[in-house]
């Protein structure tokens, strides 16, 4: 049995395939929040290096069910400033995947998710209004975010939920630019050799999962208050990631 049957066939595979289930169906009903699930305990099976390539691989790719809706009611004059400067800053923060020091990386991710999921539960939000400059400059720092861990959504999402627009489109807004900011990722992680075959191999064994909990996900947005779903993903995402922080 050669090195990639022996991995698919492993507990750790299984564990990556069932994290990927449930962060596909956490993508499904809010647009966002699948490299918050799948990055920080992935970074703890498998090291940095191959959870956020991976991790990319699947937002890019196994989205595609959600697209067609999100492109229709998509408010793109916010949306568009925000993926221009990501697709700017994504390269530096994929050098910092290339060069930083795992272990550290790892914990990082975790302390991320950490204090996003703490900052959603009480309910903080931008307050400013929606300028061109803040779009720029919150693109900027999310592209960097995501270059580096695979979760550059974070500065993004408290933005755009605090807009005019309601659920249903910021929900369309979350899901497209994550998976422009993801493909852009992906492409600067191509460019520098992180993508090899063992993330091929991670990738395609989690994307049917994933993509049967972006469409059940789907489903489940219809009949979530926001409040209630909110509720459920932050506390999720928190005990996740204090549990990869520490471990």
């Amino acid at each position: 049995m050669d090195v990639f049957a022996a991995e698919l066939l492993s507990l750790q595979m299984l564990f990556a395939v069932a994290i990927g289930a449930v962060a596909g169906a956490i993508r499904g009903i809010t647009g966002f929040g699948a490299a918050m699930v799948m990055t920080p305990p992935l970074s703890l099976m498998l090291g940095p290096q191959v959870a956020v390539p991976v991790t990319l691989m699947l937002e890019t790719f196994a989205a595609a069910p959600m697209l067609p809706a999100a492109t229709r009611i998509a408010h793109w004059p916010v949306l568009l400033p925000i993926s221009l400067a990501a697709l700017v800053s994504v390269p530096f923060g994929t050098w910092v995947l290339a060069t930083a020091d795992p272990e550290l990386l790892r914990r990082a991710i975790a302390v991320i998710v950490i204090v996003f999921s703490i900052l959603l539960m009480r309910g903080v939000r931008y307050h400013g209004r929606q300028r061109l400059a803040t779009s720029l400059g919150l693109g900027g720092i999310s592209g960097t975010m995501l270059g580096a861990t695979s979760i550059g959504g974070p500065p993004v999402i408290l933005y755009l939920l605090a807009g005019p627009d309601p659920v249903h489109v910021s929900r369309a807004n979350l899901t497209l630019y994550v998976v422009v900011s993801s493909a852009i990722g992906l492409g600067a992680l191509v460019v520098r050799g992180v993508v090899d075959a063992r993330v091929l191999t991670y990738a395609a064994a989690m994307a049917p999962l994933f993509m049967v909990g972006v469409v059940l996900g789907s489903q489940v947005f219809a009949r979530l208050t926001d409040q209630r779903f909110r509720r459920f993903t932050t506390v999720f995402m928190l005990v996740v990631s204090v549990i990869v922080l520490v471990a």
